[in-house]
């Protein structure tokens, strides 16, 4: 489980594929801290580190988590958002994220509003659902509070703050982004369905 409140922006050193995608991805996490097969949360995607040196840790993609998250455009260079995993005792800043992209989502426009930057995203028909008005969603990993919802789209304020600690400041009209829905949300809308449907 994840917070969604990103510590650290690291970068793709590398990309080979050997069966699954493998991904080395620089840091500046205390990597002596962090085990082989702990949880990283990569731009909203719960990846398992397979190797580790000083600076750096590789994890692998299987043809599935590259089909539905936006893994498959990474290449070098390309910046991604980090989270290590919630540990017992740790402050929850933002809502509880579990690092399972539920969809991909699409920037339909960026403008600045005083000191922060006002994002509309295009949600997945099927997760417009449960995107609320004051609700909360993980976009790239990153735990956001939803301003208002207009069928698909959703808007969202970033403050100055996450603008500069995150990948939101390479964001364009377009841009693909990893969405996770609430989870409350997810339990809610199941428990509401007729129990037929079920």
């Amino acid at each position: 489980m994840f917070t969604g409140i990103v510590t650290d922006v690291g970068r793709v050193a590398s990309v080979a594929d050997r069966g699954d995608r493998r991904f080395v991805l620089t840091t500046a996490f205390d990597m002596d801290a962090v085990d082989i097969g702990a949880s990283i949360s990569c731009s909203g995607c719960c990846l398992t580190v397979v190797e580790k040196s000083a600076g750096r840790f590789s994890i692998d993609a299987s043809a599935e988590t590259l089909s539905v998250t936006t893994l498959g455009d990474w290449r070098e260079g390309t910046e991604v958002n980090l989270e290590r995993a919630l540990r017992l005792g740790d402050e929850l800043g933002g809502h509880l994220v579990s690092g399972h992209v539920d969809g991909v989502g699409r920037v339909v426009s960026i403008r600045a509003e005083g000191g922060s930057h006002r994002i509309v995203f295009e949600a997945p028909n099927q997760l417009s659902r449960y995107i609320a008005s004051k609700g909360s969603i993980a976009v790239d990993g990153v735990s956001l509070t939803v301003n208002e919802v207009d069928g698909r789209r959703f808007g969202v304020n970033i403050i100055p703050h996450t603008w500069t600690q995150t990948t939101f400041r390479h964001l364009a009209e377009g841009s693909r982004v990893n969405l996770e829905i609430d989870l409350l949300a997810r339990y809610v809308a199941r428990l509401m369905e007729p129990e037929s449907s079920r």
